[in-house]
């Protein structure tokens, strides 16, 4: 497995783990989508290296961050996304979220203003599609229960996760195996489907604030069998939130995990947002 040098602190209750690298006067935060941890940008963090100070964690509950003692919602995750980059105080941060992470990292903005923001396929909770969700996460939540009965048995959980074994260094991969594709991350998983569940509605009341920086929207041109119907509608209002915020919207010919798929992509949006962050101070 990956063995990186990280460190704990804690955040509002809840002991989480976070790993640094690289150099520079910009922050670079990654936040994962549901399912995933801090491993899910190691194809990504190497590409900043020579540019910015990343940091990518486990959210409570995850990987080798503590167990919180209630499940948590996307607000809890923002709040707890906004207390580790305070707790940090950089000069400047660009926060860059997943999936679900788009969600956390847009709610995490209207209180940190950060320089940037990179949304890598987003969920978009205007979609139609999530008008009606609850089936979806009702038959979501059996079969990850089905896999967390499964995850005892390492070569069944292996089968099962094969595909991010194809996109993933073998290190990366090894990491999951034993941190996220576990009794306890299948648990955590459950929970964060519940609550983006409870946040679509939540955003729809209470939209966060269009964010005061640069943003860019990445949008995945693919999707595995099982998305491939609300692909579209996914790309479309993908773009609507791009268009309403003024954001620069790109595609990746990618399935939903952009970030191993693409990871040069997404350190290249990074980069452009420093850049222009830098040419505004000249």
């Amino acid at each position: 497995m990956r063995d990186v040098l990280g460190r704990r602190m804690t955040l509002n209750g809840n002991e989480i783990y976070f790993e640094e690298s690289g150099t520079g006067s910009t922050w670079v935060v990654f936040e994962s989508g549901s399912g995933a941890g801090r491993t899910l940008w190691d194809p990504v963090v190497p590409l900043l290296g020579d540019t910015a100070r990343t940091v990518a964690y486990d959210r409570a509950g995850r990987g080798r961050s503590g167990r919180p003692a209630e499940p948590q919602t996307i607000d809890d995750m923002a709040a707890t996304l906004v207390a580790l980059v305070q707790a940090l105080a950089p000069e400047r941060v660009i926060l860059v979220g997943h999936s679900m992470g788009g969600l956390i990292v847009r709610r995490a903005a209207e209180t940190l203003a950060p320089a940037g923001l990179v949304l890598i396929d987003p969920t978009p909770e205007n979609a139609p599609n999530y008008d009606n969700w609850a089936p979806t996460v009702r038959k979501t939540d059996r079969i990850l229960a089905v896999q967390q009965a499964l995850s005892h048995f390492p070569p069944l959980m292996r089968l099962l996760t094969s595909s991010y074994g194809r996109k993933f260094p073998a290190d990366s991969y090894a990491t999951m195996l034993a941190e996220d594709f576990t009794s306890a991350g299948l648990t955590t998983t459950r929970h964060e489907i519940t609550a983006v569940a409870a946040a679509i509605d939540e955003f729809r009341r209470r939209p966060p604030e269009p964010p005061k920086s640069g943003v860019i929207v990445i949008s995945a041109i693919h999707a595995a069998r099982y998305q491939a119907r609300n692909l579209d509608l996914m790309r479309e209002y993908q773009r609507r939130y791009a268009a309403q915020v003024g954001a620069q919207y790109e595609d990746a010919v990618s399935e939903h995990i952009i970030p191993a798929e693409r990871p040069e992509q997404v350190a290249a949006a990074v980069r452009r947002l420093i850049d222009a962050e830098a040419s505004q101070e000249q």
